[in-house]
């Protein structure tokens, strides 16, 4: 099944130099654009992350410190990435939980302001694990009947992540062929800041989920404890989620 569009929809996947949203960089990076009309584009760049990388993690993804050497910073690859998905949804696998939060960072470093308020994201993991529960690799297999090569290169797992979300909406008739409603099934909860700290509860109203004020409201725990809001912000928080927060604050003082 052809996915059915109303914008064009960018499936995306990261390489980087570790796990973690707010100290790693990344090294690669793959997007493979499907517009409404059936066309596609796609582009690979290796990055420059200005840091060193393990040779455990190199092992993982088999980019060498000295492959990305002279390669472009991500700063200076930021505009050329932001050219390709500024009018799009995006997809991935895992890229609500890691690579979308990863690739804001990297722009809010490149200082654009990348919004994401705007789009709606596609996580095939979710869907995926949701349905059957398990890898990538082993959703390539079940869902196309192929083996996956060259996994943990950002160009394959790219390439593999489309071809399983159009298998899914051929498997799962209850699964609507719309962006929209794929994003909200795909989310394992409704985040404010993707990385999940700040969350919608039932009322829509946007909450903790970590901590002393864990399911209360942002705007209430400002304002009985206005110290709160400068700890999150020297804290080792994602710069998204600083940014989130902030937007709340002012909003609250402007009200």
């Amino acid at each position: 099944m052809e996915l059915s569009l109303k914008r064009p929809i960018c499936f995306f996947d990261l390489e980087a130099t570790g796990t973690s949203v707010t100290k790693d960089r990344i090294v690669e990076i793959s997007i493979l654009k499907i517009y409404p009309n059936g066309n596609r584009e796609s582009r690979t760049w290796l990055v420059n992350p200005e840091m060193q990388m393990s040779e455990e993690v190199i092992a993982i993804h088999g980019i060498t410190n000295e492959k990305v050497a002279n390669e472009p910073t991500f700063k200076e690859l930021a505009h050329r990435v932001l050219d390709m998905i500024k009018d799009s949804d995006l997809a991935g696998y895992n890229s609500n939980k890691y690579d979308i939060p990863l690739l804001v960072e990297e722009f809010l470093r490149a200082d654009i302001d990348f919004d994401m308020g705007k789009r709606v994201a596609v996580d095939v993991q979710n869907i995926f694990h949701k349905k059957e529960q398990r890898t990538l690799s082993a959703a390539y297999q079940f869902y196309c009947g192929k083996i996956l090569e060259n996994a943990h290169s950002a160009e394959a797992d790219t390439e593999a992540t489309y071809e399983i979300l159009k298998s899914q909406l051929d498997r799962y008739e209850d699964l609507e062929n719309d962006m929209g409603f794929l994003a909200e099934f795909s989310n394992r909860f409704k985040a404010v800041d993707f990385a999940g700290f700040i969350i919608y509860n039932e009322e829509g109203i946007e909450c903790f989920s970590f901590g002393k004020y864990r399911n209360q409201p942002v705007e209430q725990v400002l304002e009985r404890d206005p110290g709160y809001y400068g700890w999150v912000q020297n804290a080792d928080f994602p710069l998204y989620t600083k940014k989130v927060l902030t937007s709340i604050k002012l909003r609250k003082l402007q009200s």
